[in-house]
C-alpha cells in the first residue's frame, strides 16, 4: 500500500509538472535552461554582512499544516514521458545575492505566495531538493524537502516554498553511498594541501582541477590522512553548534555538492556564505566556490581517494 501511494504521489507530481492545459500555464520541470530573471516581488535586499550564515526565523511565523503531499523519496517510483525514474528534482539558485547578501536575494517563504512571511534569503549557489510542486494563481512554487536528520530540528518552524521563477530546475540521482567492501576502481584522486590551501584533482597523472580552498580553522582543523569518498549528495542542510566539533551557531540550508570523506564529518563542498578561498575558514570541511564544487562533484565518484596533507 505504501508503495502504491508513493507511485500515486509521483504521478500527480509529474502531471503538475508536465501538463499545460486548460489555462494552467505550468512550466515543465524538465526545462534545463536558466529560469527567467526573478520578479521584483520575489527579490529582496539582504541584511548586513554580519548576519551572513543564518536562516532568519520570523517572529510572526507559526507552524503550519502542509496542505501538499510531499514526495520525499530519493528517486521516482513511476514512469512518465521523457523522465528517468532514477532521478529526483532539485533547484539551484543561480541569480541571487552574494555571500554577504550584497544585491537582491531570492526569498524562501512559509507558504506558496508572496504575501506569506520570508523565512530565509537564499544566496547564489544554494541547492535544494524539491518535495512537491504546486500552482497558485498561475504561478508555480516548489515545496522544499528538508533533511530527515538535523542537528537542530527545532529551527524548522514552517514548510519551505520557493517561486519557480527565481531558480533553475535540474535532475540528479541523489545520494550515493559506498557499499561495505566495495569501491569504484578508477585512477582519480584528490589532494588537499592544507599548508597552501589548495586542492588538486587528478585522473591518473592528468591534472583535472587546481583550485584555492578553505580548510579548517585552528580549533576545528581538517583531518589529515588518506581517505575515500564514501558518500556524495547534491544538497545538505548544515547546522551548528555541533557537539564535540564546534560551539558556533550557523544555519545553512542547501549546502551544495557534498563529497564525504571522513567518518568524523569532513566534507568537500561548495560554500556560498564566504569568499575567503585560499585561507582557513571552515569547521573542518574543505570549502570550494559553488561552481567549482559542482564541477568536482560531477567528476568524482564514490570510492575516489582523498589525501589531506599538511
Amino acid at each position: 500500500m505504501e508503495e502504491t501511494n508513493k507511485k500515486l504521489h509521483y504521478v500527480v507530481f509529474t502531471l503538475l509538472v508536465l501538463v499545460s492545459v486548460s489555462g494552467m500555464a505550468v512550466h515543465p520541470l524538465l526545462e534545463m535552461q536558466t529560469r527567467p530573471a526573478a520578479q521584483p516581488s520575489e527579490l529582496a535586499a539582504g541584511p548586513t554582512p554580519d548576519q551572513a550564515a543564518t536562516i532568519f526565523p520570523n517572529d510572526t511565523v507559526t507552524p503550519e499544516t502542509n496542505t501538499f503531499t510531499a514526495i520525499a523519496t530519493s528517486s521516482a517510483t513511476t514512469s512518465g514521458p521523457d523522465i528517468d525514474i532514477s532521478l529526483s528534482p532539485y533547484i539551484e539558485v543561480v541569480d541571487s545575492c552574494g555571500p554577504y547578501y550584497q544585491g537582491n536575494c531570492v526569498n524562501m517563504r512559509s507558504r506558496p505566495g508572496t504575501e506569506y512571511p520570508i523565512l530565509a534569503r537564499l544566496r547564489k549557489g544554494v541547492v535544494l531538493k524539491v518535495a512537491d510542486v504546486t500552482e497558485i494563481e498561475g504561478k508555480q512554487w516548489y515545496s522544499v524537502f528538508v533533511d530527515d536528520v538535523l542537528q537542530h530540528p527545532e529551527r524548522v518552524i514552517s514548510d519551505w516554498y520557493v517561486s519557480a521563477d527565481t531558480v533553475q530546475i535540474f535532475y540528479d540521482d541523489g545520494d550515493h553511498a559506498l557499499q561495505s567492501g566495495a569501491g569504484e576502481k578508477n585512477q582519480k584522486h584528490i589532494l588537499v594541501d592544507v599548508s597552501n590551501e589548495m586542492l588538486y584533482a587528478y585522473d591518473g597523472d592528468v591534472l583535472f582541477m587546481q583550485e584555492p580552498i578553505s580548510t579548517g580553522l585552528d580549533k576545528t582543523p581538517t583531518p589529515i590522512g588518506t581517505f575515500k569518498i564514501f558518500k556524495k549528495t547534491p544538497s545538505r542542510y548544515m547546522q551548528g553548534p555541533v557537539e564535540g566539533v564546534s560551539d558556533q551557531y550557523y544555519d545553512l540550508p542547501g549546502v551544495p555538492w557534498n563529497l564525504y570523506f571522513s567518518k568524523d564529518g569532513a566534507v568537500i563542498h561548495g560554500a556560498y556564505w564566504h569568499d575567503h578561498f585560499g585561507h582557513p575558514w571552515s569547521h573542518g570541511c574543505v570549502n570550494l566556490p559553488p561552481e567549482k564544487a559542482k564541477k568536482l562533484y560531477e567528476w568524482a565518484t564514490v570510492g575516489t581517494e582523498v589525501k589531506v596533507q599538511e
